[in-house]
């Protein structure tokens, strides 16, 4: 991921006078790392990119977690900082998927990097937000004041905490089925309560959708909450007549037949088994096979149920994730856990009708649904089935709401840097003007 270094304090700290903002995503960063993590590494690539010309006077250190202590600099004032967890899901994520996190309730390493930055972006609701929310309840009680603080929801983390311990809760003998439901929507309300604690604690508060911003401007008020749209890299996703025959050389994947490509974490988050048994109907039809780009808790049993019919590729790299868009001919995303959805965006970029279910925060990516993209209303593999059978038995209709889809992508779909500009450097700004002390200086 580039060249780093030891993240010593000297490392970390900017020269003093462009607006220092701190960005806490307690994730892990990899290669193959989700969409959370890809959504900032756009961002700092676009931040980059504008200091080097000289656009911009944000100074920007975006916070992950890592298995060692690191500062990768993309440009002069624009970094990646990794610090070891405190408390690592590892394990947890091992039986049952999903992303690395912090759980710890307070990250002692981060506590004595926060103070040198003016602005703290909250993306989560772990070990680092946990800390910035001390910090500054801390400063304010002590009549020092406190930096600007901003949050960006990213991901529905009540409903995804909900799935978790349903999941966990199958892999307990003879568990009792409703004391489980009960502690799936236990653990839900915790987990939202201690989100919207932390966000009323916020200057701002940026959402990616207007579902999202209705429910959270009834926590925080209406006029703290602002809309952050997420970019697409239009230079990395296109349409590419030569990667079907790369993807069936490197993969074994039948030529003769139409595919259908799911893209993220493969287990109930997502909802990949909906796709699964779709395909798995559809094929006692017409020839189709199923490409899964992800990892994760269902992976064994999708292979068992469409044996030969389906090709799982595991977590992928961007770089090889484009091709793997651009080889396919519709991509179903049955998910209802996104706030935004990037990879939408990124197959419609491919040149790929995207299906999506009704109501999902993920349709708002559509110019014309219908023309760009199929709405599923039927939220069932019944409805699934109908909906990729209708477009799998009209190639003629597929390809022209694929050519629909892109179209939309160029037209509609901003830019990583244009949403630096437009959506986040105003927030920063803002939150620094009504942050409650002076800027410090930084060595």
């Amino acid at each position: 991921m580039g060249e780093t270094r030891a993240a010593g304090e000297g490392a970390v700290g900017a020269p003093a006078g462009p607006l220092s903002v701190a960005v806490l995503v307690e994730l892990v960063r990899s290669r193959s790392a989700g969409g959370h993590v890809k959504c900032w590494e756009r961002f700092a690539e676009a931040a980059a990119a504008a200091s080097r010309g000289g656009h911009t006077a944000v100074d920007l250190t975006v916070y992950v977690l890592g298995d060692h202590e690191y500062v990768e600099p993309l440009s002069p004032r624009v970094r990646f900082v990794g610090l070891r967890p405190v408390l690592s899901t590892a394990p947890l994520t091992r039986a049952i998927g999903g992303d690395v996190a912090d759980m710890a309730p307070y990250h002692p390493r981060l506590a004595r990097l926060l103070p040198r930055h003016d602005v703290w972006h909250l993306t989560h609701t772990f070990a680092f937000a946990a800390t910035a929310g001390r910090l500054a309840r801390r400063a304010s009680r002590s009549g020092a004041g406190r930096p600007g603080l901003v949050c960006s929801v990213h991901t529905d983390v009540p409903a995804l905490a909900s799935v978790y311990v349903r999941q966990l809760a199958r892999r307990v003998p003879r568990p009792a089925g409703p004391a489980a439901r009960g502690a799936s929507e236990f653990v839900g309300t915790v987990v939202r309560w201690r989100r919207d604690r932390l966000l009323r604690m916020c200057d701002r508060v940026l959402v990616g959708s207007s579902q999202d911003r209705a429910e959270i401007e009834a926590v925080v008020g209406r006029e703290r909450v602002a809309l952050l749209r997420r970019g697409t890299d239009h230079e990395r996703f296109g349409p590419d007549p030569t990667a079907r025959d790369a993807l069936a050389r490197e993969h074994g994947i039948p030529g003769d037949r139409p595919l259908v490509l799911f893209a993220g974490r493969v287990d109930e988050t997502k909802r990949v088994w909906t796709v699964a048994e779709a395909v798995h109907r559809v094929r006692q039809r017409r020839p189709v096979h199923l490409v899964v780009a992800g990892a994760g808790a269902d992976a064994g049993r999708i292979a068992r149920l469409l044996g030969p019919d389906v090709t799982l590729l595991g977590a992928l790299a961007q770089e090889r994730l484009a091709g793997v868009y651009a080889a396919c001919d519709l991509f179903a995303f049955p998910s209802r856990t996104e706030t935004v959805g990037n990879v939408v965006a990124e197959a419609m970029a491919s040149g790929l009708p995207v299906v999506l279910p009704e109501g999902a925060r993920t349709t708002q990516w559509l110019a014309e649904p219908g023309a760009d993209g199929l709405v599923v209303r039927d939220d069932d593999p019944t409805g699934w089935t109908r909906a990729l059978d209708t477009l799998l038995a009209h190639p003629d209709r597929r390809r022209a709401m694929g050519l629909r889809a892109a179209a939309t992508a160029r037209e509609r779909h901003p830019s990583w840097g244009r949403v630096l500009s437009e959506d986040l450097l105003p927030a920063w700004h803002e939150a620094a003007a009504r942050g409650t002390r002076p800027h410090p200086r930084r060595a």
